[in-house]
């Protein structure tokens, strides 16, 4: 195979004619369209949607054809930044991240073995403590604080009941 000049289309090409392969055989090998492999090596990358189909077919048609894998990939990097569509990595979505993304971001990246049982105990141990205050409260207060007057209070004509003498003898 001869040395790596020019762009990674001519290189491509280059590598596949080397071979003696055609874009048929090479599109049958790595599970590439034809039409994509002919575009890579055209270097017309306006075929492509995003520049990550662009490097992962770089990649799988450069390992196919035996090149230097990192060195074609360095290449199409640079290749890459010279264009103006392709030069940043393309957003996921057209809106701003919001409060629900960022939660969700951070929620993703925790441990939940660990963070379910340590939640857990907190909930447990705040159950506890609200409990125990709960107790404390209620035996502080006067029970009879809510019993209204109604027990003791005279029949018609002011009279009460007598006070029941003691059997003490």
């Amino acid at each position: 195979m001869p040395a790596t000049m020019g762009t990674v289309g001519e290189n491509l090409r280059a590598g596949r004619e080397h071979s003696k392969r055609t874009l048929r055989e090479m599109s049958e090998q790595t599970k590439i369209r034809s039409d994509h492999l002919e575009a890579l090596e055209n270097g017309n990358y306006e075929v492509f949607s995003a520049p990550v189909y662009i490097r992962g077919f770089v990649r799988s048609y450069a390992a196919a054809l035996r090149l230097n894998v990192a060195e074609v990939l360095a290449q199409l990097d640079e290749e890459l930044g010279q264009t103006q569509r392709f030069k940043e990595h393309p957003r996921l979505g057209n809106e701003s991240k919001g409060v629900v993304d960022l939660v969700m971001l951070h929620l993703s990246k925790i441990n939940w073995s660990v963070a379910l049982p340590l939640l857990l105990l907190a909930l447990i141990l705040l159950i506890a403590v609200f409990s125990y205050r709960i107790y404390k409260h209620a035996q502080s207060s006067d029970p009879l604080k809510e019993l209204g007057p109604g027990l003791y209070q005279s029949h018609s004509g002011g009279e009460t009941l007598p006070i029941p003498a003691s059997t003490n003898k």
